[in-house]
């Protein structure tokens, strides 16, 4: 089966060739981490003697769910080591902003000799994944080498679901070698169990990530991206975030048709991915606004002039929804699933979405029940919703007040779950595997010098 799954995985990246080169060439992406993911040459770890949790998390949302899982470990657990890999160049970035000096790095692919050796180099007392990772060579390698493994904040959408109920006879041993899976809800654990998860080792815990969010507007990181960009008491921002096309020019034409109306209107955009900063640039200038880049702030300073910002900087969006009074959630008008409402929700901003949010089905179901939030189909629909909260303050802060509370009252997954983390950890033991060869040459290489 191993066998099998690697010349899948070959002919899957000779297939995707093309796309991959053409993504390198024109975005700059799959440039970075070849030896990490091809052949598992990781970074090693400081004391191999010390217990050892790696987190696994795929790209930017799963680096940030982290953060409060690592807190709260680390508070009780200081002898560990912590060890983070991720997947994608965007996930990688902002995990070395954010966990840094921990060991970061790229995580293995599914082939058999990458995850053999960088199991090998790592030795993990535990093997925690974010959300939904089923990599059937490197549970397999994690599972002989002793560590235990865990899924946290589990979540297996209907799509999801559906899918793998095809291959459900290939997976089956892959869900049985996990010594635990977290999920966010009740749902979520019937499908893994369906799929051949043992019940014993699912777990109902919420979702992490109401636990991440930030509550305080008032906080450092908030107030320095609002000096820094100049945003008013009587301001009233409307940042349009985790946009996809045509999302962008969406948030434009609304905020030039009731900007004249309201001069105190503010629009913030991110898009989704960096790759897109200079596509929306490019938009914006031939829109003819008054506009400026986040990453030039620093050094040419504000334009007063100025009320459209491009936020063309990684990692700093949680901060920024804390700016918002008037919130849209992108990737939901179009094909992507929508994003995380979250963040902007703890912050109390009037919070609007498309119909397209699979993604975050059940953050959405709670939000909506709650009356805490609101569905715009279109750009008309965006432009009321915007203008009802412009005309009608009361009507945000309402939306906003409803927002938070429901924040509040789902929060405490993250306690749970490190609760049954340490279940784990107290029937672990660190495994006995051979040393790596190259580990051997970096402590002989110690020793000589």
């Amino acid at each position: 089966m191993a066998y099998v799954l690697n010349v899948a995985y070959v002919l899957l990246i000779i297939a995707a060739s093309p796309y991959l080169l053409w993504s390198r060439w024109r975005h700059g992406k799959y440039r970075d981490g070849w030896r990490q993911k091809f052949w598992g040459d990781v970074p090693r770890r400081r004391s191999r003697r010390t217990p050892c949790l790696w987190l696994h998390a795929v790209s930017v949302g799963e680096v940030n769910l982290l953060e409060p899982l690592i807190a709260g470990w680390e508070k009780s657990h200081p002898e560990w080591e912590i060890v983070i890999s991720t997947t994608t160049q965007t996930g990688f970035a902002l995990a070395q902003k954010r966990y840094a000096p921990r060991m970061i790095f790229y995580a293995p692919l599914d082939f058999t000799w990458s995850v053999d050796t960088a199991l090998k180099i790592i030795r993990p007392t535990m093997l925690v994944m974010a959300e939904l990772e089923l990599w059937p060579n490197w549970i397999a390698a994690a599972k002989r080498s002793g560590a235990k493994i865990a899924v946290v904040n589990g979540r297996l959408s209907e799509r999801s679901f559906r899918g793998y109920q095809r291959i459900a006879h290939w997976i089956r041993g892959t869900l049985a070698a996990l010594d635990l899976v977290a999920v966010q809800n009740q749902e979520y654990a019937e499908r893994f169990i369906a799929l051949g998860t043992p019940a014993k080792q699912v777990a109902v815990t919420g979702s992490m990530k109401f636990d991440g969010a930030k509550t305080d507007r008032a906080n450092a990181a908030t107030r320095r991206l609002q000096a820094l960009a100049g945003i008013e008491e009587n301001d009233v921002v409307l940042l349009a975030g985790s946009t996809q096309a045509p999302e962008e020019q969406i948030a434009l034409n609304v905020f030039q048709q009731l900007s004249p109306q309201h001069p105190n209107l503010r629009l913030l955009i991110t898009p989704r991915h960096p790759e897109r900063f200079d596509e929306v640039a490019a938009l914006l200038d031939k829109r003819g606004v008054v506009w400026q880049r986040r990453s030039k702030l620093e050094t040419t300073g504000r334009d007063p002039q100025a009320r459209v910002l491009l936020i063309d900087v990684v990692g700093e969006l949680g901060a920024w929804w804390g700016t918002s009074r008037i919130a849209y959630v992108g990737g939901s008008l179009g094909r992507r699933g929508g994003q995380n409402m979250i963040e902007p929700a703890a912050y109390g901003s009037a919070i609007s979405f498309g119909p397209n949010t699979w993604n975050f089905k059940d953050v959405v179901q709670l939000l909506l029940g709650k009356q805490a939030a609101i569905v715009v189909k279109n750009e008309e629909e965006l432009k009321s919703f915007v203008a009802r909260c412009l005309t009608e303050p009361a009507f945000a802060d309402q939306l906003g007040q409803r927002a938070i509370q429901l924040v509040r009252e789902q929060q405490g997954a993250t306690d749970r779950t490190v609760a049954l983390l340490e279940s784990l950890a107290a029937n672990s033991i660190v495994p006995t595997l051979p040393a790596h060869p190259t580990w051997k040459k970096s402590e002989s290489q110690r020793r000589a010098g």
